[in-house]
């Protein structure tokens, strides 16, 4: 009986003081994070939505995730979207598989289920009116503006580190599958993800319906949400994206260019009347002509036809007849008034087609030309025309995708030299969609 009255009486001890202790010492409770992120109105169907820049709300990692976890799901149905069966042409074909397995591979990493996601928001964008209609366009949209690409690789300079041959292999199977029919359920038609350690700001004006791994998967709220908004054509005539060219036989400028029918009767046109494209009398590998303005698709394909297996060989061309020039060297108003130049030499491994982007807009797979690189004579040598547009040296092989590059070792020198001062850089996004 004593030693019952004694544990009685000590777990009463126990209960008294333990609340008392806590009282005393009371726990540190961190408050939640508190995110102000305006949310935007729904936008009506007679209004196509923007698509936003993409911007962060300024969160550490850990924050954003614990405010992400706070965001709910929706609770409207969440359809698998219909299949999508790519009806391009060979050419355009190929270009779109690359291009979409390049963005898997770079934005899920060589991860099965994540880029069957990846791919999903892709082809749905494609669908969409708010998006452009190639596959292409969609991947590598915003790499002509200010506010910078819509997925992150695209511009933050992964894309000069090489994936291994396995994880490119797999991601160019899932995008197969994808342009073939394949669906990804679980993201029904969303149109946006990002990773669950930012918080765009987007994110406020879109309904939550998926989670992948640590990617969080968003839909436009309202009509443009739904499947009924998701209706648009694909456009025939898939891009070139130079980005892609050494890790894509397809965008590679060794390969030729598909123009659409209208394209091809005024490539014939261009053919016939150019001075039948004929090289200089001076040099056999340098052709001058002019070119019609309202087709700048097609000037890569003509210099390509007109160059045929010359291993080296120059393209000129001015929209303005009374520009052109008739012989080599140029003088400098020929050179400022040219519309676009192709230049190759293989033995140097050298290939870049340029537009004016102050006459034609620029658009994702034209490179801008510059204009040092047209001073070059048939007597230089290509490649040293400019030394930035020299080929660069071969790009280390990656296992895996977004590794930091490795670091350059230490240069030692023998004597301290004065070094500039670097300039501050900023990122504009982060796994972001």
């Amino acid at each position: 009986m004593t030693i019952l009255r004694a544990g009685l009486a000590g777990i009463a001890a126990l209960a008294i003081a333990g609340p008392l202790l806590v009282i005393a010492n009371p726990p540190t409770i961190t408050p939640p994070v508190k995110v102000v992120v305006p949310r935007t109105r729904v936008v009506p169907q007679a209004e196509l939505p923007p698509v936003e820049p993409v911007r962060f709300v300024n969160l550490a990692p850990q924050d954003a995730r614990s405010f992400n976890a706070t965001v709910p799901f929706s609770t409207e149905p969440n359809p698998a979207a219909r299949p999508f069966i790519f009806a391009g042409a060979p050419d355009d074909l190929a270009r779109a598989t690359d291009c979409l397995a390049a963005a898997l591979l770079y934005e899920a990493g060589d991860d099965a289920v994540g880029e069957q996601a990846v791919a999903q928001v892709i082809l749905n964008r494609l669908r969409h009116p708010a998006f452009p209609k190639t596959v292409c366009g969609v991947v590598f949209e915003g790499s002509d503006r200010s506010t910078g690409c819509q997925f992150t690789f695209a511009c933050d300079g992964a894309l000069t580190r090489r994936p291994s041959e396995p994880g490119w292999k797999r991601a160019r199977e899932i995008a197969v599958a994808a342009l073939a029919g394949s669906v990804y359920a679980p993201v029904g038609y969303a149109t946006h993800y990002h990773t669950d350690w930012v918080v765009p700001y987007w994110q406020s004006s879109l309904d939550k319906v998926a989670a992948v791994h640590t990617h969080l998967f968003f839909r436009w709220t309202g009509w443009w949400g739904t499947p009924a908004a998701f209706t648009r054509h694909v456009l025939s005539g898939e891009p070139i994206i130079p980005k892609l060219a050494r890790l894509s036989d397809a965008h590679g400028m060794g390969t030729a260019l598909a123009v659409n029918a209208e394209g091809e009767a005024t490539l014939a046109g261009l053919t016939l009347n150019a001075r039948g494209l004929a090289p200089l009398p001076s040099d056999p590998n340098s052709f001058l002509t002019t070119l019609d303005p309202s087709h700048p698709d097609t000037f890569a394909a003509l210099a390509l036809k007109a160059c045929g297996d010359r291993p080296r060989c120059k393209v000129m061309g001015w929209t303005d007849p009374s520009d052109m020039g008739f012989g080599l060297p140029l003088n400098d108003e020929q050179i400022a008034a040219l519309s676009f130049s192709y230049l190759r030499d293989r033995a140097a491994g050298y290939e870049k087609t340029l537009w004016n982007c102050v006459q034609f807009k620029p658009v994702a797979g034209r490179q801008c030309m510059k204009r040092q690189l047209m001073r070059a004579t048939a007597a230089q040598p290509l490649p040293d025309a400019d030394a930035d547009d020299a080929p660069a040296p071969p790009v280390p092989e990656l296992d895996g995708v977004r590794r930091k590059p490795v670091k350059p070792a230490p240069v030692s020198t023998s004597a301290p030299t004065p070094t500039p001062k670097p300039t501050p850089t900023t990122a504009t996004g982060q796994d972001s969609r």
